[in-house]
């Protein structure tokens, strides 16, 4: 079943009725190029390209006897051609069809995720630019550890995104390969004028050394980059669940009317967008390890790999188109709470300038080791007497050593940790 929030193009790009129609481009293509070389003559062209059809329930229908997809497929397109049928497939084995045809696939595919991922890239763009400047306390192993702002963090996701971008655009020159050179690759049968014609009119590049088969290699890069993206996203939700949190409630994925969160409590919402995301990314790393697989085959072909990539293909690019648009969606709608992250970052009170105290002791000639014990200890005194950590610092007797009040002030001023962040969105968003 096609996820509700999947685009059309990416179901049609994947139906039998597409992949059928890219076969019999192969066929045709190739029965062309032979006909160049005064194999096929240019009569019989003419009629199979008028009367070639394809009806997928026939092929289906003929292969529950013939068990074998490209002859069913063959014999069901000869059907509506007649005797000229008899030029199709000549010198050809089943890969030829079966991996140039999927090649096509594939690199419509690709496009199609390329395409949605530069949509995502910029909708994240902008919600980092919108929130450059807000306040956030930034989290390591989920304790408070410095203050940064909130864009800075949707920055570090759009980086991540355009890598992710670099990989997908990366597969599909990977993929974009058919093969023509019969059973074991040799061109036994073929002249290698046909392989160059079908290829360049699929738009794909020949390979250069094949089996009977495309390497795999090139197909567990196409579903190694569509995993990537996914654990790209699944690192966005990962954070966006934790700020919905009850507890954090700095944001929130988008509730739209009428939504409900729980059968039984009402008053739920949950980051079910973002838990959707998360499960579908480990699904596609199996494929990842699956497509890799896939790669040592016996001698120049067996198909251990053809079950899988019959489920693997369609649905690893299903899968992340719709994992694409639903994160459009979620971070175009995204509930964002500054007020909650200025007290979240309060609750820890100024505790989070310690760093900044421990360099200024750094500065004034004291030991590391020296310095961070002094700084730790008044830390500790503010967390444990609940009281202000410039306070405790300005009790501390060994800081008042080396710090006026005045200094130990600047220095838990929040500002200091924002004074780089307009050029780091410079070199990001260039």
């Amino acid at each position: 079943m096609i996820p509700r929030y999947t685009k059309p193009e990416m179901a049609i790009i994947w139906s039998d009725e597409n992949r059928f129609q890219k076969m019999l481009e192969v066929e045709i293509f190739a029965a062309e190029a032979m006909s160049k070389l005064g194999i096929v003559p240019s009569r019989a062209i003419k009629i199979i390209k008028e009367k070639a059809k394809i009806n997928v329930k026939r092929i289906n229908e003929l292969e529950l006897t013939i068990k074998h997809d490209v002859i069913s497929f063959l014999t069901a397109v000869v059907e509506t051609i007649g005797c000229e049928g008899r030029f199709l497939h000549l010198g050809l084995t089943s890969s030829d069809i079966l991996d140039t045809a999927t090649g096509a696939q594939l690199r419509q595919s690709m496009k199609l995720l390329i395409d949605e991922t530069k949509k995502l890239s910029i909708v994240t763009a902008k919600l980092a630019k919108k929130y450059k400047m807000t306040p956030i306390i930034g989290r390591t192993h989920g304790i408070h550890a410095e203050p940064m702002t909130f864009g800075l963090k949707v920055a570090s996701w759009y980086c991540e995104i355009m890598r992710s971008l670099d990989r997908l655009k990366y597969a599909l020159e990977t993929v974009s390969y058919g093969k023509v050179s019969g059973a074991v690759g040799s061109m036994a049968h073929l002249d290698p004028s046909v392989e160059k014609y079908v290829c360049q009119k699929m738009g794909l590049k020949p390979e250069p050394v094949s089996t009977q088969v495309i390497p795999r290699d090139r197909h567990s890069v196409y579903i190694s980059s569509l995993a990537l993206v996914g654990s790209t996203l699944e690192r966005i939700a990962t954070e966006i669940r934790h700020l919905q949190r009850t507890e954090v409630a700095e944001s929130e994925e988008p509730f739209t009317k009428g939504q409900k969160g729980s059968s039984a409590m009402p008053h739920k919402r949950n980051p079910i967008i973002s838990e959707n995301i998360c499960g579908l990314a480990r699904l596609l790393r199996g494929y990842a390890q699956t497509a890799m697989e896939n790669i040592s085959l016996w001698h120049e072909r067996d198909i251990s790999h053809s079950s899988t990539e019959r489920i693997m293909f369609p649905d690893a690019s299903i899968i992340l188109h719709y994992m694409l648009v639903r994160m459009k969606n979620l971070l175009t709608g995204l509930n964002v709470y500054p007020n909650n992250m200025l007290i979240n970052l309060d609750k820890t009170k100024d505790v989070v300038f310690s760093g900044t105290v421990l360099l200024s002791l750094i500065d004034k000639g004291i030991s590391r080791e020296t310095a961070y014990a002094i700084v730790q200890t008044a830390a500790f005194n503010a967390r444990d007497n609940k009281i202000s950590f410039e306070e405790s610092c300005l009790k501390n007797l060994e800081i008042q050593k080396y710090l006026t009040a005045e200094e130990i002030k600047k220095k838990c001023d929040i500002r200091i940790h924002f004074k780089n962040i307009d050029y780091i969105f410079k070199r990001t968003f260039k």
